[in-house]
């Protein structure tokens, strides 16, 4: 009796630290660093999986070049990262949250290669389908 007590404890143990250890995937992707995760992976590495995703139907991409002003559309970004894919940039990569709410959130993104920088602040919004990335706005530097 003592036998079957101990074995169903252990189990009961497994089992609830199991549930503990797995997050629900679909949750992970619903969150905000998932979708900041997935975005700096494409831009800095070329791994565009699960991109288009994170991406709000309506994201408009600026960059900004000296006094020029170039914009792009959601699609227009993903087929120029397509022809990027898998090639890693010779970058660093860092990120800070510069300013959030339980809605909204701006992040900077710096990737700091040999001669310049780019900084790109990525705006992100809580929606019904999870963290999306609604503009990103990329300087020189």
């Amino acid at each position: 009796m003592k036998t079957i007590q101990t074995l169903l404890a252990a189990t009961f143990m497994v089992l609830s630290l199991n549930s503990f250890a797995t997050e629900d995937p679909k949750s992970q992707k619903l969150g905000m660093d998932y979708a900041l995760k997935t975005y700096i992976d494409a831009i800095a590495s070329g791994k565009v999986k699960g991109f288009a995703e994170i991406l709000d139907s309506d994201v408009k991409f600026t960059v900004t070049r000296g006094e020029k002003i170039i914009n792009y559309s959601k699609s227009e970004m993903l087929s120029s990262l397509k022809n990027s894919e898998n090639i890693s940039q010779n970058c660093q990569t860092d990120h800070t949250i510069v300013e959030q709410s339980a809605t909204q959130a701006i992040i900077k993104v710096t990737m700091k290669y040999d001669a310049f920088s780019r900084i790109n602040y990525v705006t992100m919004a809580q929606t019904s389908k999870g963290w999306k990335i609604t503009n990103v706005s990329s300087v020189f530097i």
